[in-house]
């Protein structure tokens, strides 16, 4: 295939441009497939253009909406889409105009159900690490514990797609590293603002969380999402960097600035309880790269499907689904942000290997999967509108709350 002057190699999937819609109006949420109206990308703001493209696939043709964002024009960057609370969620539209995004898509996994759980509530929290602005978020829950399909060998719930304070954007790995220091000695941090924490261990929870229950945290093991709750749990309260409160069961409401609750389970909660109220704790925590040693501005997750030009060894070609995922090119100076269209005439998708070819041939060199399913959100603002308009048709007929997402924002 030849397109836009570049060869891509044969068994890549054919990518048609069907259309960018010029006006950026037109098939958003009407239930219908979406209509070809311009055969070209439209501007959608400085370094940022939209297009629609038909993807032939193996089980029937796919329709995908792109977003081309190049992070050369300092007039453009990418940002994480949040609800105000780590343990919340909502529609993608919202959180764009909220923040003024002049796109977006949906992004991480999260912890949309807790039917095996009885009685617990389900947080709404994302499964991988999430930074904002420049500041943490939260970390990543065990890989037993994760929302979504399986992992790509060799990979884990900690990995990211991220933006660095260098305007390049990069796939990375950003890893815990925190600890809990007391008279009773010392205990490495097994969570931050998670919704599940590893089997044994002890983790915090500041205001970032939101008023959401943190017995969730204690639910299910490293290797089992569905398994009870632990029966042996302990949490403790610190503000001024001495502990104020003490319960065997983990609370719910907001955190208040400045206050870390710390949530223990087995091990970690028999540790807690030795710490007395009025006792000197020290927290700390921080997120490290495993790759760049630029600090990241904003970073999310979901999990790899392409790097270095190659689709990663041992991705699924079977199972078919709407997608959302993104690709970067030009040693992340340019992001491709693709979401698949869920109108009933595409809504067999693509496979996730389907999808690592299809972001080469839009020239990505990295690629990276997010959400897919109900969840696959694109928004997009149309040049002098007040707000995004959904340009896909989402597979439940409307928008679902998502926990985050990308933003595109420009300052034109």
């Amino acid at each position: 295939m030849t397109r836009r002057g570049k060869r891509f190699p044969a068994g890549r999937p054919v990518l048609t441009v069907l259309a960018a819609l010029g006006t950026l109006a037109g098939a958003a949420l009407t239930g219908a497939a979406p209509v070809a109206a311009a055969p070209q990308a439209a501007r959608v703001a400085p370094g940022v253009t939209y297009e629609e493209l038909d993807i032939p696939a193996a089980k029937g043709t796919a329709h995908a909406h792109v977003l081309r964002v190049d992070l050369r024009d300092p007039r453009v960057r990418l940002g994480l889409l949040h609800p105000a609370a780590v343990a919340a969620r909502e529609p993608v539209s919202k959180l764009a105009d909220v923040q003024g995004a002049v796109a977006g898509i949906n992004g991480d996994f999260f912890n949309i159900s807790e039917a095996q759980h009885p009685g617990v509530e389900a947080t709404g929290a994302p499964v991988g690490p999430a930074i904002a602005e420049g500041r943490t978020l939260k970390a990543a829950v065990p890989v037993g514990q994760r929302f979504g399909p399986a992992l790509p060998p060799g990979t884990t719930s900690e990995e990211v797609l991220g933006v660095g304070a260098d305007r390049r954007a990069r796939l990375d790995r950003l890893v815990l590293d925190g600890g809990v220091r007391a008279p009773e000695g010392r205990l490495p941090l097994g969570g931050l603002n998670q919704y599940a924490l590893p089997v044994g261990s002890v983790g915090a929870f500041t205001s970032a969380w939101g008023a959401a229950s943190r017995v969730r945290a204690t639910c299910g093991t490293d290797t089992d999402r569905a398994a009870p709750c632990s029966t042996d749990t302990h949490e403790v309260t610190v503000r001024g960097g001495r502990v104020v409160g003490a319960a065997d069961v983990p609370g719910a409401g907001a955190v208040a600035p400045g206050t870390t609750v710390l949530v223990g389970r087995e091990a970690g909660a028999q540790w807690l309880r030795k710490l007395a109220v009025g006792e000197r704790v020290g927290v700390r925590y921080r997120l490290v790269a495993a790759a760049s040693r630029i600090p990241y501005r904003f970073a999310l997750g979901g999990y790899p499907v392409l790097a270095d030009g190659r689709p990663l060894p041992g991705l699924d070609g079977n199972v078919s689904a709407v997608r959302t995922a993104v690709g970067v090119a030009d040693g992340g100076r340019r992001v491709v942000l693709l979401a698949l269209d869920g109108a009933p005439a595409y809504r067999t998708g693509l496979t996730i290997a389907e999808v690592a070819s299809t972001l080469q041939s839009l020239g990505a060199e990295d690629g990276f999967s997010l959400d897919g399913g109900g969840s696959t959100t694109i928004a997009v603002r149309e040049p002098g509108a007040a707000g995004v308009t959904v340009r896909n048709h989402p597979t439940d007929g409307a928008e679902r709350p998502v926990a985050n997402g990308i933003g595109v924002f420009s300052g034109r």
